[in-house]
C-alpha cells in the first residue's frame, strides 16, 4: 500500500510557522511544498533515520507540507540486507519511484538513505533532471567495514558518488560535516535534532522503592544505555566499566545474547517504547554513551530531556551537544569513561532538562524544508509540461 500524508493536493498559500531560508524563497516563496521522500529505513526498523523522519512529518504536516513516502514496506521484491537481516532492501525499484513520481508530482524529492532505494530514486532524478537533497544519517563506511571485509575508503567512495549531485546533503552536526569535507564531501549543510520534551520528561522519574520503579531491586546508582545491541554501537566498552551499583542494557539487536552470556552482571531488559522508555530514562541516574560511529544520538538527548546526564566519548553528536552545557561529561577517545560516568552523578538534573529544552522538532523541521531543493515556480510548471508530454510519447524508464 502506499502511503500519503493528506490526500489532497493545497492550494500556495503564506506560510505562517517561522521564516524561510534562501532555497526555498528562490524556488517558491512562502508555499507549501508536495514533498517526495525516498527511504530505506522505515517501519519496522527502530532506528534514528524513521525516529527523525516521522518527527519531520509530523511538523512539516501541521504546517500544511504533504508528504509521499516511498520505503521497502510497500509491495517490493525485498532482499535481506547481509549481516542485518532485519534490514530489507528493495529490488526492481526504479519503475515503481518513476510512477509514483509521476503520479505524485512532487515540488521537492529527499532521499533519505543510500540503500537500492535510494540510488534507484537518485537514479530517475538524475534521469529527468530534478534537483533533489540527501542526508547523511549514518556513518555506512564504517557500519559496513565493522562487519565485512571491505575498508573504510571503498564506503566513502560510494557515499560520496550517492551525494556528489544532491543540492544539499543534510548533515546532523557541524563535526560531522567537517568530517566529510575532509572526505571531500560537497554542498553539506548542518541540520540538527530535536527530542519530545513532553514524552521525556524528569517528572516520570519514579524514586527507588516507590510502585512502579523500573529498576526495583537493583542497586544503585543506574548507569543506564539505550539503544541497538549492535558492533557499531560499541556495547562492549559499556559492559567493560568498572562501575558502582548496576549496569542496565535496553534494547535489542544482534549482540544481545553474546553480550548478554558474557557480561553477568549487565542487566539486560530488552528492548522497550514509549512512556515505558521514558519512565527508564528519568529513572536512571546517569545515561552512558560508548558510541563512537553514531552521527548524532537522539537517545542523548532523551536522557537529558529525562533529567539524567550522560556521558559519552569525544565522538561526532556528543562533541557537538555536551561541552558547555553542564548536563554531561566529555571523555577522550580510549579514555577512562568511567571516570566520566562517576562524575555525572554530582550534576544537576534541572540543568540538564533546561538544556534539552533547547533543542525542537519543530526547528529541526523548518531546518529540513529549507535546504530541500524544489524547481523554482517558472520552471516548476515547464519541468512537468515536458515530463508528461514524454510520458505519453515514451514507455517508462526500465527497472535497475
Amino acid at each position: 500500500m502506499r502511503e500519503k500524508f493528506n490526500a489532497s493536493r493545497p492550494l500556495y498559500a503564506v506560510h505562517q510557522h517561522g521564516h524561510i531560508g534562501a532555497g526555498l524563497a528562490e524556488a517558491v516563496e512562502g508555499a507549501l511544498m508536495r514533498i517526495m521522500l525516498v527511504t530505506d529505513a522505515w517501519d519496522p526498523q527502530v532506528n534514528g533515520v524513521v525516529r527523525t523522519m516521522k518527527r519531520v512529518i509530523e511538523e512539516t504536516e501541521a504546517m500544511g507540507h504533504v508528504w509521499e513516502i516511498v520505503h521497502p514496506g510497500q509491495g517490493f521484491r525485498t532482499m535481506p540486507l547481509p549481516t542485518y537481516p532485519e534490514i530489507k532492501l528493495a529490488l526492481f525499484a526504479r519503475r515503481r519511484i518513476e510512477d509514483r513520481f509521476h503520479e505524485f508530482e512532487p515540488d521537492a524529492i529527499h532521499i533519505a538513505t543510500e540503500g537500492t532505494l535510494g540510488m534507484a530514486g537518485r537514479a530517475m532524478c538524475l534521469m529527468v533532471k530534478h534537483p533533489f537533497s540527501t542526508a547523511y544519517h549514518t556513518r555506512f563506511p564504517e557500519y559496513v567495514s565493522a562487519r565485512l571485509p571491505v575498508p573504510t575508503r571503498a564506503g566513502y567512495s560510494f557515499v560520496r558518488w550517492f551525494h556528489k549531485y544532491s543540492g544539499k546533503v543534510m548533515v546532523p552536526t557541524p563535526s560531522m560535516v567537517k568530517e566529510l569535507e575532509a572526505q571531500r564531501f560537497i554542498n553539506l549543510v548542518a541540520w540538527s535534532r530535536g527530542v519530545d520534551t513532553n514524552m521525556f520528561t524528569p517528572e516520570r522519574r519514579i524514586e527507588e522503592g516507590q510502585p512502579g520503579d523500573p529498576f526495583a531491586g537493583l542497586p544503585r546508582p543506574i548507569f543506564l544505555n539505550v539503544g541497538r545491541v549492535a558492533v557499531e554501537k560499541n556495547i562492549e566498552a559499556f559492559a567493560e566499566l568498572d562501575l558502582p551499583g548496576t549496569k542496565v542494557i535496553i534494547g535489542d539487536g544482534p549482540q544481545r545474547e553474546e553480550l548478554q552470556k558474557r557480561y553477568k552482571d549487565v542487566v539486560f531488559l530488552g528492548a522497550k517504547f514509549n512512556e515505558e522508555l521514558a519512565t527508564c530514562y528519568a529513572g536512571a541516574d546517569v545515561f552512558v554513551f560508548p558510541s563512537m560511529t553514531d552521527t548524532f544520538g537522539l537517545v542523548v538527548l532523551e536522557a537529558m530531556a529525562s533529567g539524567t546526564p550522560v556521558a559519552a566519548y569525544d565522538a561526532t553528536g556528543p562533541r557537538d551537544v555536551i561541552p558547555g552545557s553542564d548536563a554531561g561529561t566529555i571523555t577522550p577517545a580510549g579514555g577512562n569513561l568511567a571516570e566520566g560516568a562517576v562524575a555525572c552523578l554530582s550534576l544537576s538534573r534541572a540543568t540538564c532538562r533546561a538544556y534539552a529544552e533547547t533543542y525542537s522538532w519543530r526547528a529541526c523541521a523548518e531546518a529540513f524544508i529549507e535546504n530541500l531543493q524544489p524547481l523554482p515556480a517558472p520552471a516548476r510548471k515547464r519541468f512537468w509540461q515536458k515530463i508528461r508530454l514524454r510520458r505519453r510519447k515514451k514507455p517508462t524508464l526500465p527497472s535497475l
